[in-house]
């Protein structure tokens, strides 16, 4: 396959609906957003899980792409809704490491990624995100770790915005209190 470089350049929509006919352009979405979605996953499961999360996230994209919505150019905030999803699945391994972080002080993996260690948090941020609920945590993660806009985040998780504003509110003030006692 040759790609055009009209093809290479398309928003992500149109190059979803060409991978219809074409299944291998789907590679330009892949290389376009994987590398993001990967420290997203590093960030919350280690690198070990985040090259699993990057692959099965691509793998539903690939086989639910049909179903994307091609009045959205940018298929970042559905792209982070199924790693989302993905890293749901995968729950007890964040919480575990959060709980290790927070028990011993040392990170249970140490990667250094643009000069931020992967976890991104030290031990009482790590303590505050623990005691988050799952989905006040995927919303301030988006937020925070992937850049997401409130608008983003509500496409990601299929909630309203108003929700992600309320969950967030919540996780922030959650943070605030816990960091607040230490």
């Amino acid at each position: 396959m040759t790609l055009t470089r009209e093809v290479a350049l398309s928003d992500d929509a149109s190059l979803i609906h060409h991978s219809l006919r074409e299944p291998e352009i789907f590679a330009v979405l892949f290389d376009r957003h994987a590398p993001l979605l990967h420290r997203y996953a590093v960030r919350r499961l280690g690198p070990d899980a985040a090259e699993d999360v990057v692959a099965d996230t691509f793998l539903a994209a690939f086989q639910s792409r049909e179903r994307y919505d091609a009045a959205r150019p940018d298929a970042r905030p559905w792209l982070y809704g199924i790693a989302s999803n993905v890293i749901g699945k995968r729950r007890r391994t964040e919480l575990n490491l959060y709980r290790a972080y927070v028990r011993t002080g040392v990170h249970p993996f140490y990667e250094l990624e643009d000069g931020v260690s992967t976890l991104a948090v030290n031990r009482p941020l790590a303590s505050a995100l623990l005691g988050l609920k799952r989905a006040d945590r995927d919303v301030l993660l988006l937020v925070a770790w992937a850049d997401l806009t409130y608008d983003e985040v509500a496409q990601a998780l299929a909630i309203p915005v108003g929700t992600v504003r309320s969950r967030l509110n919540r996780a922030r003030k959650k943070i605030r209190e816990t960091l607040g006692a230490d």
